[in-house]
């Protein structure tokens, strides 16, 4: 084959084939990217599970931005601590409870197309949200105690509103559990906050403003 007709060759060839899609960059967060079409997924998969109108607009591609960036921090620090992923199995009951909201099949089916989304899209999202609940136990809570003031302290501030209507109000002994763990969590995502604002000074964040617009 002659290097001309390789040549035309080529171009004919070329000309057959799909345009390639490219994805771009939309932000950098250390040596890693988030795409526009990651950003653009995160948007639809999260109106979709808030059922909410689809909203492609600047300002929630930029929100979607920021918890892609949230995610991509977290992801890293479950690389450094060798976290154990779960499997995608033990996202099923998080897709049925999904499911649950629909008549059957076919709304659901409708409602992804909707969104253009997939089943597998949405499962991985399940998956993650699984993930990182877990993982902000395992990472936050060992280092977190709850006071036996603190407990009756919000057991006093939650007195008058377990008395309106003239109900009587729980004995401390009863709710103590639940008042530990409440405070527990509360100081979970106080921790986890925190964290994410610390990290986000240690990392280079870069954003491409034209790929969110």
């Amino acid at each position: 084959m002659t290097h001309r007709f390789r040549l035309a060759w080529l171009v004919m060839f070329s000309v057959l084939l799909p345009a390639e899609i490219i994805d771009r960059v939309a932000i950098s967060v250390g040596n890693q990217v988030i795409t526009e079409g990651q950003v653009d997924l995160e948007v639809r998969v999260t109106d979709f599970l808030n059922h909410e109108s689809l909203d492609l607009s600047a300002m929630q591609r930029k929100k979607a931005a920021d918890r892609l960036i949230e995610q991509t921090l977290i992801k890293r620090d479950m690389e450094f601590s060798h976290y154990p992923l779960p499997v995608m199995a033990d996202a099923d009951p998080s897709l049925l409870d999904v499911k649950a909201n629909y008549s059957g099949a076919a709304q659901y089916r409708d409602a992804l197309e909707g969104y253009r989304i997939t089943e597998e899209d949405l499962k991985e999202r399940l998956l993650w949200e699984l993930t990182v609940l877990r993982f902000i136990d395992y990472r936050f809570r060992p280092g977190i105690q709850i006071l036996d003031s603190e407990v009756r302290a919000y057991y006093r501030q939650q007195l008058p509103e377990w008395r309106q209507g003239g109900k009587p109000a729980p004995e401390l002994s009863e709710v103590r559990s639940q008042i530990t763990e409440l405070l527990t969590q509360q100081r979970i995502d106080e921790s986890l906050d925190r964290w994410l604002a610390d990290t986000r000074l240690q990392v280079a964040i870069h954003y491409h403003d034209e790929a969110l617009r």
